[in-house]
């Protein structure tokens, strides 16, 4: 049985919320089936608005545009970029509000990594086809860009790009690159872009960790930012369109949050969390995500197939030695205990793994990118088997191959941080240029 779109985004999660216009303005080949005509738009007037919001919550940039009925979006051709986190206050997608409302002409929307309906998993998206609720038709747009997105813009009619998807603050975290490709491929298509914005769940006081080479750039980092970035989605893109896209800027509007501040974690935003792929069920493993995602460099687990992807990591083999050096560090605002888990599916799936589990006991001091450089260090000290893959990923996830380089000589936490500190201060430099938010 295939499930409708409003059943698979019902089984992804809650709502996320919507309402007063801040807008910030600035300067792979398999198309639907053309036999099937989308559903017709509604001949009435306005569709209801989404619901209030709750007193002191964050408003999100959908909602804010929602208040301003539309405006920015009066007389396009609309295509939207979002995926199951694409959610009102009131438990609807922004596609089927969007559709259902005549003051907004609505004719093509387009997935990201895990697809529209976030059925797919990392590394994955979903075929193009039709929306069934809609009848609108859906493009892939992961793996594609440049020239060759430009053409699905084009061939889809849109003159008017929106992004909506909620990041998780980290630079191999693909959404924001797919907003990147998607900002490129507009400005060769003639076309504009409106971003929403949503919060960034792990806050957005600092970025921290490396910044990306470029010899290094991949679908995980196409430019130097820093591994956790500390930005926004608007934020970022006000930074890619005037750092990085160089002659050939994008026509971007961007539409701020309202009540969201960079001291915020997504627990204090008032707005429910939807997984944004399906091995980030809450906002803890975002929280623990920008440093233990590098062990998808390694031939140790990373936690995908259990209920807590990216808080515990492991092996077959792996004894207490490893937590026991972990916790050593001193590392603040985490502690570092033994674990056992068995994955469902990915590394080790069926085996009974040993290693670590991280508990965040202070997310005020806590940097999840040392007690990510701690865990390899300590990982590599402690367990004879470990090794690095042999395509060595964790270079792109990294953005150079100094920390594999240094861990692999023996550096410690503080060393390897302090090997990147002169590269993030350059980019806190740049990035302060573009926060929106206090």
């Amino acid at each position: 049985m295939t499930l409708s779109r409003r059943g698979l985004l019902g089984l992804a999660g809650t709502a996320v919320a919507l309402g007063g216009l801040g807008a910030v303005g600035a300067a792979p080949g398999r198309g639907p089936d053309p036999s099937v005509e989308p559903a017709a738009h509604p001949a009435a007037g306005p569709a209801a608005d989404p619901a209030p919001p709750a007193a002191g919550r964050v408003r999100t940039g959908f909602e804010q545009l929602a208040a301003d009925g539309y405006g920015v979006l009066a007389g396009r051709r609309v295509g939207v970029v979002t995926n199951p986190t694409g959610i009102t206050a009131d438990a609807r997608h922004l596609v089927d509000v969007l559709h259902a409302d005549a003051r907004v002409d609505l004719v093509a929307v387009f997935g990201p990594e895990h697809g529209f309906r976030g059925t797919a998993q990392a590394g994955g998206s979903e075929a193009a086809g039709r929306d069934p609720a809609t009848g609108l038709p859906v493009y892939d747009t992961y793996d594609k860009s440049g020239q060759k997105l430009a053409d699905v813009f084009t061939a889809a009619g849109i003159d008017t790009l929106v992004f909506d998807i909620q990041d998780v603050g980290v630079r191999f975290y693909t959404y924001i690159w797919t907003l990147y490709d998607c900002m490129r491929a507009a400005a060769l298509a003639g076309k504009a872009v409106v971003v929403l914005d949503r919060p960034n769940p792990v806050g957005g006081r600092r970025a921290a960790g490396p910044v990306l080479e470029r010899a290094y750039a991949s679908g995980v980092g196409r430019e130097p930012i820093a591994l956790a970035h500390g930005m926004t989605v608007a934020e970022l893109a006000l930074l890619f369109n005037r750092e990085f896209l160089g002659a050939q800027p994008v026509a971007l509007t961007t539409v701020r949050m309202s009540g969201w501040r960079r001291d915020s974690f997504f627990g204090a935003t008032g707005l429910p969390w939807v997984p944004p792929s399906p091995n980030m069920p809450t906002p803890d493993t975002a929280l623990a995500y920008a440093g233990t995602c590098l062990f998808e460099g390694t031939n140790l687990s990373e936690g995908r197939g259990t209920t807590t992807p990216f808080e515990v990591l492991g092996a077959e083999g792996v004894g207490r030695r490893w937590a026991e050096a972990a916790q050593a560090l001193g590392l603040p605002g985490v502690w570092f205990r033994e674990a056992y888990f068995t994955p469902t599916f990915s590394k080790y799936a069926g085996k009974v793994c040993g290693g670590v589990r991280l508990i965040v006991h202070d997310r005020e001091t806590f940097d999840p990118v040392r007690a990510g450089i701690g865990l390899l260090v300590t990982a590599k000290r402690t367990w004879s088997g470990f090794a690095w893959r042999s395509d060595h990923w964790i270079d792109q996830l990294t953005g150079s191959d100094r920390v594999r380089r240094m861990v692999d000589a023996g550096a410690g936490v503080e060393e390897v941080a302090a090997d990147w500190a002169a590269g993030l201060e350059r980019f806190e430099a740049v990035r302060g240029r573009y926060l929106l938010y206090p």
